[in-house]
This record gives C-alpha cells, structure tokens and sequence, in this order.
C-alpha cells in the first residue's frame, strides 16, 4: 500500500509541474484529485496496521517487553553474546573470588 502512495505522489508531482508549465487548471485539478487519493490510501493503511495484532518475532521487539522471555528459553545465548547473563561477573565480584 505504501508503494502506491509513493507512485500517487510522484505522479501528483507530475501533474503539478505540467499544470505550473501549461498553466492550465485541468491538470492542477488532477494533481489535487491523486494526491488526496493517495492520502486517503496512506491514512487507511496506517489505521489499518495500528489495529492489526503484532508479529510474533524470534527475539525481537515483543520478547523484550516481556522481559527476554524468548531469550531465557534459548538458554541466555543473546545475553551471554552481549556480556550478561548469570554467568557474567563483574571485576568486584571476581576479586573477592
């Protein structure tokens, strides 16, 4: 959808610089019409992804808000990649090991 909002803009762009160059309002009227078209398809497609249920992703966004709930099932494996994790000690606790 939004690669049809792009292809309506850039052709309203078209119209609006033949319309400047002809200065005829016929093709002003067309740039109006196909760019309020192509805000119409903008604002509905972005509505339409507020209101549609996130994708389930391995380890992305979604398991972070829950906490890294996918990450604990894994083991810790991105923890222990990034330097955490249980097995991780700081440099005071291994000076009093």
């Amino acid at each position: 959808m939004l690669v049809v909002t792009l292809v309506l803009a850039a052709i309203g762009f078209g119209l609006l610089v033949i319309a400047l160059m002809t200065g005829s309002v016929v093709w002003a009227w067309g740039c109006i019409v196909v760019c309020v078209v192509g805000a119409v398809l903008l604002l509905s497609s972005a509505l339409a992804a507020r209101d549609a249920p996130p994708a389930r992703s391995r380890g992305g966004e979604a398991d972070r808000r829950r906490g890294g709930e996918a990450d604990r099932r894994r083991g810790g494996e991105a923890d222990r990649r990034r330097g955490g994790g249980s097995d991780h000690r700081t440099n005071d606790q291994d000076s009093r090991d």
